[in-house]
């Protein structure tokens, strides 16, 4: 059995102080909530797509207004001719022209309703980049507590390896003297052991998740800043899950983007129905034609020509495709109301789960709080019942175990109820940029 040495005082120190000294050289550069979300604004691809995504919708939505302003065109011919007719000499002419057509729709029903499908575009626009910031705030917070969590896993791994350290020593120290069995040893021994391995899953996990933040910050080391002790969670305001639902079925994005998707779809068959009805079109054409000579003399000439007119065209029959176009309208038109009623009820689902689920959450942090004072206040009992006989090793070091698992389950549930705190506000469609504050103050200075 390999035997273990206890660290002296000096050897145990330096290590501590060493890692003190990098604590704080990195808290100088430590970067808060609201930091890294900003640098995500920058950097994070899917959230630039979004917003490149947004100016496109809006510049589609201005090109549905052409349909209802005039057109104008214009076109010009320039010809030569060269005539041969014996036994007169070759002669060559030329022609000019140019044409200015103009055109306004005065009744076309199809192109008003597909200037008002483009309207409907703005506000389609603005609906999906105001989910891709949600979207972005959530994953931000998310990769931004997940570092603390694992962060604080890692530390009170390190402090469990101490502890047990120092409780390995203990044993063998006991058991050298007589006082205690050889098992007392082992089992501390193992502790150790499992701690060490623990110790390096923890380290891993930090690393993992540590890239993820920088991969979605675009920074090389980001270093959440951590929360300030004590900490202290808001209640949910309001405090009714009901009223979350209704703030959800009047804000959410995917509502709003749906809605748009049914307005559209009843343009769509308004589109259809114009197929019946006759247009109506205001025209007007100017053409100036200047002539150097002609087939028949030399003299010069120029033409000028100015019209104006209606032009009514009047459907009489298209072979039933309009009346199964307007079938078909009908039906997506029925689908889109369908889906808008599926996803009303998916997000009032989704809002109540996550209400739920913050409260959850502050009740179980209460509890880990009442059980890390227990785990603590039986810790202490176990070590005293150990030094006077009553208890054995493995009891300090399951209390110790127990002590710390609860840490580490404790700082945890507080980082899901903050996060848990935005995924509310983003099932309700609430949340914005601002929301951040309220738990950036929280955070160390």
């Amino acid at each position: 059995m390999t035997r273990y040495a206890a660290p002296s005082i000096k050897t145990r120190l330096v290590p501590l102080l060493l890692a003190m000294g990098a604590s704080m050289a990195m808290s100088v550069h430590a970067q808060s909530l609201t930091d890294l979300y900003t640098a995500a604004r920058g950097y994070d691809a899917t959230f630039r797509a979004a917003k490149m995504q947004f100016d496109a919708t809006m510049a589609k939505a201005d090109q549905a207004q052409a349909a209802v302003l005039p057109t104008v065109g214009f076109n010009t011919t320039v010809s030569r001719t060269s005539q041969e007719v014996q036994p007169l000499p070759e002669r060559a002419y030329g022609t000019q022209s140019g044409t200015i057509n103009a055109s306004q729709p005065l009744y076309r029903p199809a192109n008003w309703a597909g200037y008002e499908q483009g309207k409907k575009q703005v506000d389609l626009a603005q609906a999906q980049l105001l989910q891709a910031e949600q979207d972005l705030i959530v994953r931000v917070s998310q990769a931004y507590f997940d570092v603390l969590a694992s962060a604080d896993s890692l530390t009170f791994v390190k402090s469990q390896k101490t502890a047990v350290a120092e409780q390995l020593a203990s044993a063998k120290r006991n058991f050298e003297v007589g006082t205690s069995t050889i098992t007392d040893s082992r089992e501390a021994q193992a502790k150790f052991d499992l701690v060490v391995a623990q110790e390096l899953a923890a380290e891993n996990d930090l690393r993992v998740k540590s890239i993820a933040l920088n991969q979605l910050v675009g920074q090389q080391n980001a270093n959440p800043k951590p929360l300030l002790a004590p900490v202290v969670l808001q209640a949910v305001e309001p405090a009714d899950a009901e009223q979350w639902v209704v703030q959800s079925q009047d804000n959410h994005p995917g509502i709003k983007q749906l809605g748009v998707a049914l307005d559209v779809a009843t343009l769509e068959t308004t589109k259809a129905r114009a197929g019946h009805m006759p247009t109506l079109d205001l025209t007007g054409s100017y053409t100036a034609v200047n002539n150097n000579g002609s087939s028949t003399g030399a003299a010069d000439s120029r033409v000028n020509v100015a019209t104006l007119g209606l032009s009514l065209n009047v459907p009489l029959f298209a072979g039933f495709a309009i009346q199964n176009r307007i079938k078909e309208t009908l039906a997506l038109e029925e689908k889109a109301r369908a889906d808008l009623e599926a996803s009303k009820r998916t997000v009032a689902q989704g809002t109540r789960t996550a209400f739920f689920g913050v409260q959850s959450g502050q009740a179980q942090v209460k509890a880990l709080e009442a059980a890390e004072a227990s785990t603590q206040s039986a810790l202490d009992a176990n070590k005293l019942g150990y030094q006077v006989g009553v208890r054995i090793n493995i009891d300090v070091l399951n209390s110790q175990s127990q002590l710390y698992d609860t840490k580490a389950k404790l700082a945890k549930a507080r980082y899901d109820v903050l996060v848990g705190g935005l995924k509310l506000r983003q099932a309700a469609g609430t949340l914005k940029a601002d929301d951040l504050q309220p738990i950036n103050a929280q955070l160390a200075k």
